[in-house]
Order: structure tokens, then sequence, then C-alpha cells
């Protein structure tokens, strides 16, 4: 059977429709923070078993005249917010004030800010998983160019903490095969989980070990189907309960999440994801590589309590063996939480040299 003509244009444009990086929709956000216009977005993508989903996130960018020339693009990749789908960032009122990212669109710059798989879509939110983390930032900074209004380039550079850093360092890795059309000019990421294993093993802080030993298990569980296994028979329930908790700076947890906590770390005590299958396979499939295209840029405080500052130390010195142009930020005290905000000035200063095409500072043999 002959299609008709406009059959035929459809089925013409449905695979062009298709494809990863295409923006589906730009819903405009009535409240932004002054200068600033958001729209919250819904885009393609693919998962590392190459089946197409749908995405969403944040973009920002300045509430002024288009420029002639396309802005610059920060991907800002967040921290930990939780795993299920009720803790996605683009919902919520807490947005704009728990995204230090923010500042550059004071200075020109669009901010894109993806939630991540499984976070305001249907599906397991893949945590710590690296090829589609990274992907669905790549992505999401393809759609952004997509809003008139945007006026999004397709030069970018990609900022994260915490989960957000492993992200971070995760797009670098994906921008050769996923980037077509995009030109990658840094990576900063601050406090980053790298080497899984020896992150998981190394929180100096019980507590804070044993909460996001649950999150990791209980969503490798979901998104690899495999059974939750682990610790005690009691284990996998409290794992399973504590994982739905977001994740709130500015609250303390409920009494019966730390209850369950106060438990998983008696159960977990011993437990060493890195040596445990298959925990240990994901551990290592998803740790960073030391090999960058581009200048890296590494912020933690001395006393991190949950990312072990000797292990990011180790793995950025491995970047410096491998000839990466590195720059290293000290921040004092022992909060985790607040590294992208403390580091923030000099950080997106260090963004703008990227953009600027001037050598990137090299602080190799100083850390």
């Amino acid at each position: 059977m002959r299609l008709s003509g406009l059959a035929t244009l459809l089925a013409m444009a449905a695979p062009a429709a298709a494809q990863q990086g295409n923006l589906v929709s730009a819903e405009p956000v009535a409240q932004t923070l002054a200068g600033m216009q958001a729209w919250k977005i819904r885009y393609l993508s693919r998962d590392d078993r190459g089946v197409q989903q749908t995405l969403t996130g944040m973009v920002i960018a300045p509430r002024e005249a288009v420029p002639r020339t396309a802005r610059k693009v920060i991907a800002w990749t967040h921290g930990t917010w939780g795993t299920a789908d009720q803790c996605t960032p683009s919902r919520s009122p807490r947005f704009f004030a728990a995204t230090p990212a923010l500042d550059a669109v004071r200075q020109g710059y669009v901010v894109v800010a993806p939630d991540y798989p499984g976070l305001g879509e249907p599906g397991p939110h893949p945590y710590l998983v690296g090829p589609v983390t990274g992907r669905s930032v790549i992505d999401a900074v393809k759609a952004a160019r997509a809003i008139p209004g945007a006026s999004a380039g397709g030069d970018y550079a990609v900022w994260g903490e915490s989960q957000g850093g492993h992200a971070a360092l995760w797009t670098g890795q994906m921008q050769a095969a996923d980037g077509a059309g995009l030109r990658l000019v840094g990576v900063a990421a601050g406090a980053p989980p790298t080497d899984l294993a020896a992150n998981l093993r190394g929180a100096s802080n019980a507590t804070y070990r044993a909460f996001l030993t649950a999150m990791t298990v209980d969503s490798w569980s979901q998104y690899h189907g495999v059974p939750l296994r682990i610790g005690r028979a009691r284990t996998p329930g409290i794992i399973q309960r504590i994982a739905r908790n977001c994740i709130t700076v500015d609250k303390g947890p409920k009494l019966g999440t730390m209850l369950g906590i106060l438990a998983l770390r008696q159960d977990l005590a011993k437990v060493d994801l890195g040596s445990t299958p298959p925990w240990s396979s994901y551990a290592a499939a998803n740790s960073t590589s030391p090999v960058s295209r581009v200048p890296v840029l590494f912020a933690q405080t001395q006393g991190d309590p949950l990312v072990a500052p000797a292990v990011t130390r180790a793995f950025a010195r491995r970047m410096c063996s491998n000839r990466v142009r590195v720059k290293w930020i000290d921040l004092p005290g022992k909060d985790h939480a607040t590294t992208a905000k403390q580091s923030a000035t000099d950080t997106i200063a260090w963004i703008g040299q990227r953009f600027a095409g001037v050598q990137a500072p090299n602080d190799c043999g100083r850390f």
C-alpha cells in the first residue's frame, strides 16, 4: 500500500524525531531568581542498553535580549538528592536555592541541569552508573540548543559535586562517543566519587557510609535486575526503606530513618562492596577513568567525611601521570555538601578561562 504525501513525510520525519538529544518540550517556569528565565524540559536520550528514554531537567538563561552569538553553556550535574522519583531536583521548590551553578547565569552563561535517568520519568535511577548518566548530560545540552530564548551554543563545560562530580567526569568520558556537535572545554568536579570501591569503604563517617551504601546497592539491584542480598536477613528491607528518603541539607533525618541507618551501620560494618559480587563488578565498571581530553578541576574539603580526600587525590595524581592539566582547590573544614558553593567563584572563573582559550593552570606535583 502506498503512503499519501503527508504520511510519507511523517514517516520520513519519525526517525529524526526520535534521535537522542532532541527536545520534546520546554515549559517556561513562572518564578525564577531575579534576572533569570528558566524552562522545565523533557528530552530524548538512551540508556546503556540502547533503549530510548525521555528524561527531564532545567535550562536557565539570563533574562535579557537574545545575543548575536550563542551563549556558552555550563552543564550542572547535581549531587545526591535521592534515588526515589519524589527526589527529582527540577520538581523541587528548593531547586534555585540549592544550585550553586546559577551564579554563572548572572555572568551570561546558560546553565543546563539534567535530573538524570529515573528522576522525573519512570524507571529506576541508575545511581553512580557512569555511562548512562554522562550520556543524559550530553543529551540535555543538545536539547537546550532548541530553546530560542536560551540561545545556548555548542561550547560547554560540565561542573558537578559529589554524585554530580562523578557524573561530570563521566560526561567527559562520554563526549567523544555521544557529543557530536558539541565542544567540551573543561570538567569541574567537586568531591567526586572516582574509585567507587575505595570510596564506599573509605568514608570516615560510618553513618554517611551506611547511607551511601544503601542507596547504591538498592539502585544497582533495581537497575541491573539482581537480588538485593547483602548483610543480614533484615538488611535488604532496611535498605529499601531508607532508599525512599530524599536528601535535605537543611533538615535532620526522621527518627525512623536514623534508627534504620544505625542498624545498617551494624549490618554493613564488615561488608566491602569492592570484594562482594555482584556489587564489585558494578563498582569497577562505573569507576571513572584517569584519562581526559580536556583540563579537569577538583575541589574538596580537607576533612570530607563522605568522599575520602585521599582517594580523590590519588585519582587526580593518576590524571597527572596521563598528562592531564589538573587544577586542585583545597577547601577548609570537614563539610561535603557545600563543596561547590565554597568553590563557586574560583570554579566559574576557571571555566571562563577555558571558554576564552587560555591555557589551563596545572597543579600537578603540588598536591
